[in-house]
């Protein structure tokens, strides 16, 4: 199967640790960005995915295209321009001080991309797949243009379109809002996966409780996802991941999925000792979409998908750098963290 991925990726600047940010004057430098994660976590798992991207035609843009070909993903379709790359910094939390980002991608390659620089048609020749998130529309105008012109390109030519609704409420600054421009786009979208307040800040589904307080009541969640459905015929699956946060260091993770008829549930990680929590609900789209092309039901794909994005807390970077042998492991219970030799 072939997977399409397309969207922004920035150079992470990240403190060391748990520092404060220039705490020492030091900072981590990495690649990351969410439909990039996505490419990178299906490539672990044995795909060959493509990564679609506007990069900068510099030192740093070759040695981005080079870490992405050497992880597996497929980089021959990214476009090269003038400009630069994004940034973002980050200083990761710790106990009852929670992480920070801070943003700093105006002007970047892909945020001058508009319609016409990139010939969908040509990109889903022989494609199966399509994977977006809300975080590309929100960059600027002309992505969000952009990224309209690729989902409706690729319901034209057939291809399976995968959604992570990503509210990013420091991105929409362009004068349009969000939930304008994401509910025309969800209208190409056949599996969307969020968080539950994605639903309300994205696409302005509510439903009668408080479901960001922290407490997990899944017949909430049943009725989220059956309102969604309600509101969007077209989606053919709908994912809610369900994060149950006690501190920056001790988070519950399960997920749900409702494809219309049956609603289901996930297994329940207790995470304990989050070394990096950023990415997490990259490594469960791109563990969806691998679990759905390749198991028998959803319910195992539900849990692989929530299994691979629980691993991600314990890897550091926005890449998912696990294999699917682990990812299986942990699925079928063995999740001891002994030592393996």
């Amino acid at each position: 199967m072939k997977v399409i991925t397309f969207g922004e990726i920035m150079m992470r600047l990240k403190s060391p640790g748990h520092e404060r940010l220039l705490q020492t004057g030091t900072l981590e430098a990495s690649f990351g960005g969410a439909e990039a994660n996505v490419a990178v976590s299906l490539a672990n798992y044995g795909m060959e995915p493509v990564y679609i991207t506007v990069l900068p035609d510099n030192a740093i843009g070759d040695a981005c295209i080079r870490e992405l070909r050497g992880l597996g993903v497929n980089t021959t379709r990214i476009k090269r321009a003038k400009g630069r790359m994004g940034l973002i910094f980050l200083e990761a939390g710790a106990n009852q001080r929670p992480s920070k980002n801070i943003y700093d991608r105006e002007g970047s390659c892909i945020a001058n991309a508009g319609p016409g620089d990139i010939d969908w048609a040509d990109e889903f020749k022989d494609a199966d797949w399509f994977h977006i998130t809300g975080i590309t529309p929100a960059i600027s105008r002309s992505a969000m243009e952009l990224s309209l012109e690729a989902v409706k390109e690729a319901k034209k030519n057939g291809l399976t379109v995968s959604c992570d609704l990503n509210y990013r409420k420091n991105l929409w600054k362009y004068g349009v809002e969000c939930r304008t421009v994401m509910r025309e786009l969800v209208k190409y979208v056949d599996i969307i996966s969020a968080n539950e307040s994605d639903f309300q800040d994205c696409l302005g589904i509510k439903i009668d409780a408080d479901i960001t307080s922290g407490a997990i009541d899944k017949e909430k969640y049943r009725e989220l996802s059956v309102k969604a459905k309600e509101e969007f015929d077209n989606l053919k699956m709908i994912a809610i991941t369900l994060r149950e946060s006690y501190s920056a260091d001790i988070n519950g993770w399960s997920a749900c999925l409702f494809d219309g008829n049956e609603f289901i549930e996930s297994k329940h990680y207790e995470i304990r000792d989050i070394v990096d929590r950023v990415g997490g609900g990259d490594s469960f789209s791109s563990g969806l979409i691998y679990g759905l092309a390749n198991f028998g039901t959803k319910k195992e794909a539900l849990d692989f998908a929530v299994a691979a994005s629980c691993l991600k807390h314990s890897i550091v970077g926005d890449f998912n750098r696990v294999s699917l042998d682990e990812v299986m492991k942990l699925m079928k219970g063995d999740g001891s963290g002994r030592i393996q030799r």
